[in-house]
């Protein structure tokens, strides 16, 4: 039998991956090409600087977006690697998945608060 979900394998490192709420939704913002973190941050929209800085420091690290300084200013942008965009695919089915299926999430949780709180049952 083909353990695939240990904790060292490759599965559960893609799964690590994309359990932070930000990292697919950063990479799926960078879809069309490099952004300030500016610019990123106004895509993406509730998130916080400090946030968004911790996050696409860790793409950066997975190698999943790089980093460019804009000349001599401060000013620096973010982009996918051929690595991140790889991604795009399997976040894009993701996504499609929770369109048809999270009005069925909603309603399972919606039960089980009404199981609990003794409004059902």
């Amino acid at each position: 039998m083909n353990d695939v979900f240990l904790a060292d394998c490759r599965a559960r490192l893609a799964f690590d991956l994309m359990a932070n709420t930000w990292n697919p939704v950063v990479l799926w913002a960078l879809r069309d090409g490099a952004l300030r973190p500016a610019e990123l941050r106004r895509r993406l929209g509730g998130i916080s600087t400090k946030v968004l800085t911790e996050t696409v420091r860790r793409l950066e690290f997975n190698g999943l977006v790089s980093r460019r300084d804009c000349g001599r200013t401060a000013k620096v942008e973010y982009s996918l690697t051929d690595l991140g965009t790889s991604l795009l695919g399997p976040i894009e089915a993701f996504g499609e998945w929770a369109f048809r299926h999270g009005d069925e999430v909603m309603a399972a949780q919606d039960r089980v608060v009404g199981l609990v709180s003794g409004n059902e049952g």
